[in-house]
């Protein structure tokens, strides 16, 4: 077998490349010693149905990384389409309130306490069960304690190549070919 070409990844073009995959946006919160904080990210995915089990990806440059590896716990937002401030505050924007003020974002603690961003369309209370380093992230599996799906909600914010996208028109298609993926 012959040996894979190994090449220079630019970080930009790597990001830029990466950006063709459209994400909703989450903010990851928890809770430290000075109340609330949060981050936007864009990695974050399912791992695990039995037990339930979500991923979230975070910069170990990040402020909010040493909390939730102190603290092993966090929550995820999904953001609506109408909350991009939030979005961009939480992703570090220069807006006041700031990051420091938890972006003025209205919240409520969660069945576990954790900090809910309202006017989220999903949300999730997560025990850390594994941390695993990769590249200049840290992987979070945390176990699903809580959730919350309120129906119905707004659309999601969306974002694609580093900008916002709002869903102008939804058609739901079922699945076919996959029977034991449908809900009873």
């Amino acid at each position: 077998m012959p040996e894979p070409l190994v090449a220079e990844i630019a970080p930009n073009a790597f990001r830029r490349v990466m950006g063709h995959f459209v994400t909703g946006v989450p903010v990851v919160t928890t809770l430290s010693e000075s109340g609330p904080q949060g981050i936007t990210v864009n990695a974050l995915t399912s791992v695990s149905l039995d037990p339930p089990l979500v991923m979230v990806a975070l910069d170990h440059r990040r402020f909010i990384t040493p909390a939730v590896r102190r603290t092993g716990r966090y929550a995820v937002n999904v953001l609506a389409e109408d909350q991009q401030a939030l979005s961009d505050c939480f992703a570090g924007a220069p807006v006041v309130p700031g990051r420091d003020e938890f972006c003025g974002a209205a919240w409520s603690a969660g069945a576990t306490g954790l900090p809910l961003i309202d006017g989220a369309i999903a949300t999730l209370e997560c025990t850390v069960v594994q941390t695993f380093e990769a590249g200049d992230h840290e992987l979070f599996i945390g176990r699903v304690d809580a959730m919350s799906n309120v129906e119905p909600h707004p659309m999601p914010l969306l974002y694609y190549r580093r900008q916002y996208l709002r869903i102008q028109r939804a058609e739901a298609s079922p699945l076919e070919g996959v029977p034991e993926h449908s809900e009873p």
